[in-house]
């Protein structure tokens, strides 16, 4: 017996997105469920039970954002992936801060979107308890020794430059805002710029090429994202 395939709610009040994504994600071997708007969303939610959510910011009945908030209120812990527009960078950081799991940008490419929402459910797995040892290409990261390598030898960073290393471990492939990363790392006491310095220091330490990083990907605007293994 095989296990039975994701359901993926699609919400998207544009029907040639909704078609783009059903035909493109059912050939990545997702179930895929539609709803063009709030209320179509939240009758799927309650009767097909779905293990994701690709959620369009712009719905006719209500804003995105706040319908993501009211889900994150209510409980609501499935991954969701928010569609946006390339340049709403601000639109992008408030769905984060929000609960959104992931954002993809219009266009998109279908294999990108799938990759994004492996990770996604892979991170909300891990949300259980953190793992010990983290691996992606030549980094390894243990949470227990508190031990970095960069190709098995030991890299020594500062104790900022571990907690910021350590905070995109526990979320590995999500993004993480730069605001968030100052509350969590510096109690939301510091700005951007000081977070850019410690971020390129710490790129220095671990990247083979720090001006064209492997691990440690910027999302302009938005923030930063621990890549994982594919």
């Amino acid at each position: 017996m095989t296990a039975p395939a994701v359901k993926i709610l699609v919400v998207d009040d544009e029907a040639p997105i909704r078609r783009l994504l059903r035909v493109g994600l059912t050939n990545e071997g997702y179930s895929i469920l539609e709803a063009a708007d709030a209320r179509e969303a939240s009758a799927s939610l309650k009767e097909d039970k779905p293990d994701v959510i690709i959620l369009d910011l712009g719905l006719p009945d209500i804003q995105g954002h706040d319908l993501l908030a009211n889900w994150r209120a209510s409980g609501l812990e499935l991954p969701i992936l928010v569609l946006s527009s390339r340049t709403d960078e601000a639109g992008i950081v408030k769905a984060l801060e929000l609960g959104a799991d992931d954002y993809v940008t219009k266009p998109f490419g279908v294999a990108e979107l799938a990759a994004r929402i492996r990770v996604a459910l892979r991170h909300r797995l891990q949300q259980q308890g953190e793992r010990p040892v983290f691996q992606v290409g030549d980094l390894s990261v243990d949470l227990v020794k508190r031990l970095v390598k960069v190709a098995g030898q030991e890299v020594s960073l500062s104790p900022k430059e571990y907690d910021i290393l350590r905070l995109m471990v526990q979320h590995a492939g999500k993004v993480l805002t730069h605001q968030h990363i100052l509350r969590q790392v510096w109690a939301g006491s510091a700005d951007v710029q000081y977070l850019r310095v410690y971020v390129r220091q710490l790129r220095q330490k671990i990247e083979k090429s720090p001006d064209q990083p492997q691990y440690i990907l910027t999302e302009t605007g938005v923030g930063y994202r621990l890549r994982v293994a594919d």
